[in-house]
């Protein structure tokens, strides 16, 4: 559960994952079957392949026009790790063609910070992301607010931006959509 209004994810992202060992790095490795869903992001996210986007996309509006949060922007996450392609802003963007909904990028990093996905503790998370977002006040000032990413893991991230967008960015609400989820809400 998040400090939004209402949040949800389109899909898991795994179905079913087998520990295979370390690599030669400490690198954990295993045999992961993905979902459809998660299959099309994982090609988006870690080979930049773009083929899946506008399926991807269709399935997010099907979605929100179905649950209809009235939302006025949306906001993306911003991503953890400098990529060529950043899937959470290709996605939307392609979602917001979709809704027309704009897209507003509000939210800033303060300082560097390692990606969560290798803090393992929510404590560690939570120390991670304190003071770590800004909020430009006059993009969100009295908006209902998408707050978009494209994996859901702990939560940590979307919370902290959530009560960044209240507190700072006086946001009239927040609701929160993740394309998939972890199994696991570690």
């Amino acid at each position: 559960m998040g400090k939004w209004s209402q949040g949800y994810a389109l899909d898991l992202h795994t179905v079913s994952s087998v520990f295979l060992g370390h690599d030669q790095y400490g690198h954990a490795h295993y045999d992961n079957t993905y979902s459809e869903v998660g299959q099309l992001l994982f090609r988006l996210k870690y080979r930049s392949n773009q083929s899946g986007v506008e399926e991807l996309a269709e399935a997010a509006e099907r979605f929100v026009k179905a649950w209809n949060p009235g939302a006025d922007i949306i906001v993306p996450v911003p991503p953890s790790n400098q990529r060529a392609i950043q899937p959470v802003f290709v996605l939307a963007e392609a979602i917001s063609k979709r809704l027309g909904i704009p897209v507003v990028y509000c939210i800033t990093t303060t300082r560097k910070t390692t990606q969560l996905k290798n803090a393992y503790g929510l404590d560690e998370r939570l120390k991670l992301l304190d003071g770590l977002h800004e909020v430009d006040t006059s993009a969100t000032q009295d908006k209902k607010i998408l707050l978009f990413d494209d994996l859901y893991r702990s939560g940590a991230t979307m919370n902290a931006i959530t009560t960044a967008l209240y507190e700072q960015g006086k946001a009239a609400e927040v609701f929160a959509l993740a394309i998939t989820r972890t199994r696991s809400n570690q």
